[in-house]
C-alpha cells in the first residue's frame, strides 16, 4: 500500500522525543505521504523544519491559524500567511475554519480569521483544510459564498446532507480514528456508501486514535488500521481503498507519484 495521511500534526511537541522513529514506523506500515497542517504562525518554522528532515515518508506542510488557538492570533498574522504561502507555496492553506464547540471562542473573530484565509487561498490557487465543529452549515454557505475553492473538511461528523453539499462544491471528506469506533453509526454510513472519490484518510495525530488505542497517543502508523475499518464497510477489497484516496490526495494537494 501507498497511504497517504491527509492530517497529521507531526510537529506537535508529544513527537519531539521521537519524531524520527515515528516517521518510521509509518514508513514500515505503508504510509507513503503525510500532509501536516499549521495551528498558529509562531508554529510555522518548527512545521517546516519536521517537514525537512531526513528521513522516509514525502511531507508536505500546510500553512494556517487553527480556531482553536484564536488567543495566540493577531491581525497582523494574517499578513505575514500571506507572505509566508507566497514565498513557501505549501501544498494547502490550514488548519482553518470554525469552532463552535469549544466555550470561550469569539464566533465573529473566527469568522474573519476564516474569511480572510479563504480569500488567501482562492487568489493564490491553494486548496484548504478545515475545521468545523459544530459549525458546518456555516462553513458550507462560507465556502460558498467566498467561491472559487477546493479542500477537505478534515474530521467530517456531519449529515449526508452537508457531506453532498460539500461534494456539490467540490470539497473532499476526511475521516479518521472516530470511524473505527461501533457506535459512530452515522460516521460509519456515510463511510460506508460515499462515493470514493471524495475520499481523505487521516489520523489527526497525536490526537483523534482510533478504538485499538483509545487514550493513547495517535501516530501516522495507525492510517492502515482507519484504511481497513473503511474497506470492510464498504466490502471493498484495502487495496481498492488505499489507491484510490491515494489518488484523491495527490490530485488536492499536488503530490507527486508515491
Amino acid at each position: 500500500m501507498q497511504l497517504v495521511d491527509s492530517h497529521c500534526h507531526l510537529d506537535a511537541p508529544r513527537f519531539d522525543p521521537d519524531r524520527g522513529a515515528v516517521l518510521e514506523r509509518a514508513a514500515a506500515a505503508g504510509v507513503a505521504a503525510l500532509v501536516v497542517p499549521a495551528v498558529t504562525a509562531a508554529s510555522w518554522p518548527a512545521l517546516r523544519q519536521a517537514c525537512a528532515l531526513p528521513g522516509p515518508l514525502l511531507r508536505r506542510p500546510a500553512y494556517g491559524l487553527h480556531p482553536m488557538f484564536l488567543a495566540e492570533h493577531r491581525p497582523e498574522h494574517l499578513q505575514a500567511l500571506g507572505d509566508w504561502l507566497e514565498r513557501e507555496r505549501p501544498c494547502a492553506v490550514g488548519e482553518c475554519g470554525l469552532d463552535f464547540f469549544v466555550e470561550g471562542l469569539d464566533a465573529d473573530v473566527q469568522r474573519r480569521y476564516f474569511l480572510a484565509q479563504l480569500q488567501l487561498a482562492r487568489d493564490l490557487g491553494l486548496p484548504v483544510i478545515v475545521h468545523a465543529r459544530r459549525a458546518l452549515d456555516e462553513v458550507i454557505h462560507t465556502l460558498r459564498r467566498v467561491g472559487g475553492l477546493s479542500g477537505v473538511v478534515h474530521s467530517f461528523s456531519g449529515s449526508q446532507e452537508q457531506a453532498r453539499q460539500l461534494w456539490d462544491s467540490g470539497f473532499l471528506l476526511g475521516l479518521g480514528g472516530p470511524v473505527t469506533y461501533p457506535r459512530a453509526n452515522r460516521l460509519r454510513t456515510l463511510a460506508a456508501r460515499m462515493p470514493l472519490d471524495y475520499l481523505l484518510l487521516e489520523t489527526d495525530a497525536p490526537d483523534q486514535p482510533d478504538s485499538a488505542i483509545r487514550g493513547q497517543r495517535n501516530a501516522p502508523e495507525r492510517l492502515p488500521v482507519i484504511a481497513s475499518v473503511i474497506a470492510g464497510l464498504r466490502g471493498q477489497p484495502l487495496d481498492e481503498v488505499a489507491a484510490q484516496t491515494t489518488r484523491n490526495a495527490q490530485r488536492l494537494f499536488g503530490l507527486p507519484a508515491l
